[in-house]
């Protein structure tokens, strides 16, 4: 099998399940060693952590909220000293809170915006230091929220915006040092996070065909993250590539 990611030290922010467990897994499998980061689920993390050494490369658990700048600069401090460098960067870990926009508040305000944009800039600045003489990856997740409007989604919707454009200024940015950055945007993917926000209201309990057919699965995320991984993804920069299915193209097509 080919290991284009072989030596390659990545991230994965919330990979202990869903799709931070499928693009750790994924990378791992193209060589690549995984730190996996989590906040509430250890047993998940460490049984990602077992998957990902059951193919022969290495994985370290780091338990942090990346909502807090604090626990941001202890997983970089570990990794610098654990490891001294980082390849790739992959910014997973999301939240939200269910509510329309005249409902919203400071405290859910700031919540999601932590999690799911400052996370992205914190993390980002701290693994290109890390990066330096290396080259790099940044991939973040977003969701079609980001351009869509949904119902009670506004604060995760307005947040992925803002990861987004700040996707765009890093890969500007990093270009110099030669680091890509961009993002990934996915449709409802079959996973815990679906029950989440089905239950909270933030989406509809469709499921129903996409025209591709079929909904999108946390694998379809990581094959598209793992690509923009890799060295033939060089000339992408500042782009957030979506994965949905057509749902996007054709949202009222019902596939025959």
């Amino acid at each position: 099998m080919s290991q284009p990611l072989q030596g390659r030290l990545a991230l994965v922010t919330g990979s202990g399940r869903g799709i931070g467990n499928a693009i750790a897994l994924k990378l791992a499998s193209q060589g690549a060693d995984i730190i996996v980061n989590f906040f509430r689920r250890r047993d998940a993390a460490e049984k990602t952590a077992r998957d990902i050494e059951a193919m022969g490369v290495k994985a370290q658990v780091i338990k942090a909220n990346v909502g807090d700048p604090a626990k941001i600069d202890e997983i970089f401090d570990t990794i610098g000293n654990d490891w001294g460098h980082l390849d790739i960067l992959i910014n997973n870990a999301a939240s939200g809170v269910g509510r329309s926009v005249m409902d919203l508040d400071v405290k859910a305000w700031d919540w999601t915006m932590d999690i799911n944009a400052k996370a992205v800039l914190l993390c980002s600045q701290r693994a290109s230091k890390l990066m330096e003489g290396r080259g790099g990856k940044i991939v973040s997740i977003s969701s079609l929220g980001s351009s869509f409007v949904l119902p009670t989604y506004a604060i995760v919707g307005v947040s992925k915006a803002a990861l987004e454009a700040l996707t765009r200024y890093l890969a500007i940015e990093l270009a110099p040092k030669g680091i890509c950055v961009n993002a990934v945007a996915g449709s409802a993917v079959e996973t815990e996070a679906l029950k989440f926000y089905i239950k909270e209201g933030l989406i509809k309990d469709t499921r129903q065909a996409t025209p591709a057919g079929r909904m999108v699965t946390p694998e379809d995320v990581a094959n598209t993250v793992a690509f923009l991984c890799s060295e033939e993804a060089f000339m992408i920069r500042g782009q957030t590539i979506i994965v949905d299915g057509g749902t996007s193209v054709a949202p009222f097509a019902t596939p025959e």
